[in-house]
């Protein structure tokens, strides 16, 4: 399919182009603000399994603490995270560095989200074709209940954009995100920060 080996990428390329200068300004005052609310480093860097399960660095906003306890490990997400963390997680502000990613060829704007690494050895066979496309920074999943549903719904529907990847699809999931962003559900699970985690 053209949309799938050409199109796709190619419009990644276009509106990360633009969209990177035109937030600039919003990159420098977030950056200020982190550094002088939760410290250093401003921008919080994890490695990421993206297309074929390549390993690649994602980028994003710093929203925790670096809390830790006693003994030196850090403290749980929901004692790290917060209220200046928690309005970035909630406004997804938190995602926009990885504008670069996109640009870079690691991401997409749509696509499954990039999970942890060592989830990798976690996953079914059926689970793992996830990573037949490019992850992205909003996706099926995250229109569907975001962090709110559980890990095999998740699943079903980033197999599922993987099997119905197509231009209509990507635009449905683009405007059915802006309003997520703005209705501000499905940010976390009950009774986690966060999300839980994946344990296969």
């Amino acid at each position: 399919m053209l949309y799938r080996a050409f199109v796709k990428r190619l419009l990644d390329v276009l509106l990360a182009l633009i969209a990177l200068p035109l937030l600039s300004p919003l990159f420098l005052a977030l950056w200020l603000l982190v550094r002088r609310k939760l410290g250093r480093p401003a921008i919080f860097r994890q490695q990421r399994p993206g297309k074929d399960a390549r390993v690649f660095t994602l980028y994003k906003v710093r929203s925790m603490t670096d809390a830790r306890d006693e003994a030196g490990a850090l403290l749980p997400d929901a004692e790290r995270l917060t209220p200046f963390g928690a309005m970035l997680r909630r406004s997804s502000l938190d995602e926009l560095p990885e504008l670069w990613n996109i640009l870079k060829g690691d991401m997409s704007f749509i696509g499954p989200r990039p999970l942890l690494v060592r989830y990798l050895p976690l996953y079914s066979e059926e689970q793992a074709r996830r990573h037949e496309v490019r992850p992205g920074l909003t996706g099926l999943a995250q229109v569907n209940g975001r962090n709110a549903i559980e890990w095999e719904e998740k699943f079903r529907f980033d197999v599922e954009y993987v099997n119905e990847l197509s231009a209509r699809l990507d635009f449905r999931i683009f405007a059915k995100t802006v309003k997520a962003v703005l209705s501000r559900e499905g940010i976390s699970q009950e009774g986690e920060a966060t999300v839980e985690e994946f344990k296969g």
